[in-house]
Order: C-alpha cells, then structure tokens, then sequence
C-alpha cells in the first residue's frame, strides 16, 4: 500500500505459489515423457519428439483448465481465494508452456518446408470448407497469440496504466482462447486419442470448467427488487464476524457489508488501487484489508489510515427484523456513515 502507484512486491506467499507451481508442471511432463511412451503401444511407435510436443500441449491444456476452474472454485468456497490472487502467474508459466508445445510443432514438421516454416504452418491446410480435416492449426495459432497478449500484459504496470476496467476486459479474452484451444484439441489430438486417460483430459475438462461456472452463477448474490433507494441484502446471520457479504446495489455496482462485533457498515467492493474485492477480504486491525495487495480502509468512512489517501464509497444500512437493507445510492468515497449497532437480539 502507498501513495502512489508502485509495482507489488514479491512476498513469501508468491514463491511458495511459483514453486509449487513449476514443481508440479516438472512433474507432469516427467511422467509423460518417461513414463506414457514406454506404456504406449509397441506396434505405434511414437517418436521423441512428438511424445515432448504432446506433453507440453497436454500440459498446456491442463493448465489453462484449471486457470478457468480457480475463479468459480473461489466464489464456491473461500479457500480456493489464496489460489485466485497469484493466477496471474499461473497464465504466464501457460503461456510460455504452450510456447514450448508450439515450437516442438513447428521444429518438427515444418523445418525442412520449401517455404519459411510458419508460412507452412497456416498454408499446408487451407480446407476451411469442411469439418473432417479443417485447419485446426488456426485455433492453436489464436489461441497461442491471445495467452501471449495475457503474458505480456500481466503485470501491474499493464493494469494501473490501462485502467482496471479495459484490463479486465483484455483478460476476458481467456475464455475465447480457451474455446480454441478446446477446437483445436477436437480436430486435431482428439481425432487420434486412444486412451481414456487423453479423452478425460479434452473433454471432460471443459465440462468442468462449464459446470463450475454455472454452479458459480446460480451461487451468485439474487437481492429482492429495492423499493425506494433501500435493498433488502440479506439476513444478519449471514454476515460472518470480521467478513463481510458482497451484494449487487447496481447493474455494474457491489457493495460489501462487514459485520465487526455488533456493528454493521457498508463500503465499495472495488479496491480503490486496482478493483480488488475488498468483501473478500477481512477486518485487520479495524480496517478491511484487500486481499489482493493489502490496502486497507476504515469502515466508518471508507478513507484508508495516514498517511494513505486512498477513499471508496460507503453505504447507509438499517434494520428491519433480522434483514439488514443497504441505500443502493452509495455515498461520495470518503463520506462518514455512522455504524449500524445490533440489538441485543441479534448479536
């Protein structure tokens, strides 16, 4: 936290998460290549290279799979969070992954072309006409240039000097890139997968990945309809103790109402430094402390200490029987709410 924008810093929690990380892809492709040729059939033999260019591209597929199924898997259940805040990483090791798979590719059947090996790649197929035989090296093409797009502008300095908002929409291309990489696999590895091991992996991975989505979409916060300015957001029992339940006070709103002992307040959900989800985070020393870089702010006036400047929004709250209600016209950031104190009753 600062005032002013820095690069975030390297912290215990990010190497812990790289290493496991690289550790686990060493692995993968470990077991692929020394253990998967030799368990193939003999009277296929697979070259080298080919089994190297598999593995990485399987990898890279895995990896992209479980990218897309950490964001559901958070909004499920909150111990998945200390995975979502570090993806970033995650992508950038996909992207260099799925590189190494093109390259193989490339190394492989197109080195010795009459003509420069990547003219080879898009021009050897042209039958965009038909399903059985299309080009499906056009979507691994897409789909390597879109992860390379997200690699390269992954870091903070990408998403302080876009804006939040078009770096999130830059991002959002994922789900593009993966649904070529889904095609990609259909027509091209999938049409010689012989193992069950290889059909699980191309398609039981995007059904994961549709399926937790939508679970995360019917999980999603459903506010009654306001009357007047008031929201009816949600019962007091709702609200853990130094947490905090995000509701929907907008088309393109959210707010977070925090519960500190008996006392209810309402701030902005968006982080004022980069967006962060500020209802995901917790009360640490009277402050909520964004869980993505740590910026705090009180709730009473949603201002962060000295000697930091940054404000968000706050919220009027009031009680009607166990529901608590939110004014969905949230106040000028750094605007004084007095409290909500629980009754006896509801403490």
């Amino acid at each position: 936290m600062s005032v002013k924008y820095i690069p975030v810093q390297w912290n215990p929690n990010k190497y812990v998460y790289d290493a496991v990380l690289l550790l686990a892809v060493v692995a993968y492709l470990w077991i692929y290549i020394r253990l998967g040729n030799p368990m193939a059939d003999v009277s296929r033999p697979v070259d080298g290279p080919i089994v190297r260019m598999r593995a990485f591209g399987s990898c890279a597929f895995l990896m992209l799979t479980v990218i897309l199924c950490i964001g559901p898997l958070a909004r499920l259940d909150r111990r998945f969070l200390p995975l979502l805040y570090n993806r970033r990483h995650f992508g950038v090791i996909t992207a260099v992954v799925a590189l190494t798979h093109a390259s193989f590719v490339i190394n492989w059947y197109f080195v010795f072309s009459d003509v420069p090996p990547y003219e080879a790649l898009l021009t050897s197929n042209t039958s965009y006409g038909q399903l059985l035989g299309f080009p499906f090296e056009a979507f691994g093409v897409f789909a390597l240039i879109t992860l390379g797009i997200l690699a390269a502008t992954s870091h903070d300095f990408w998403l302080s000097f876009l804006s939040a908002p078009v770096w999130k929409s830059i991002h959002l291309l994922i789900y593009p890139a993966y649904a070529a990489v889904t095609a990609h696999v259909a027509l091209g590895a999938l049409q010689e997968a012989d193992s069950p091991m290889s059909f699980a992996l191309y398609v039981g991975g995007p059904l994961l990945v549709a399926a937790l989505h939508f679970a995360a979409w019917s999980k999603r916060d459903k506010s009654v309809e306001p009357e007047g300015d008031w929201l009816e957001a949600c019962k007091v029992s709702d609200i853990p103790d130094q947490r905090a339940v995000i509701v929907r006070v907008g088309p393109k709103d959210r707010a977070a109402i925090f519960r500190d002992g008996d006392r209810l307040s309402a701030i902005s959900n968006a982080c004022a430094h980069q967006n962060g989800p500020l209802g995901d985070g917790r009360i640490i020393d009277g402050c909520v402390t964004c869980p993505w870089h740590g910026f705090q702010y009180r709730l009473e006036d949603g201002c962060s200490p000295a000697p930091f400047n940054e404000k968000v929004p706050t919220y009027r709250l009031k009680l009607e029987g166990d529901s608590v209600f939110i004014d969905r016209n949230g106040n000028i950031p750094g605007t004084p709410v007095e409290p909500l104190t629980l009754p006896d009753g509801l403490r």
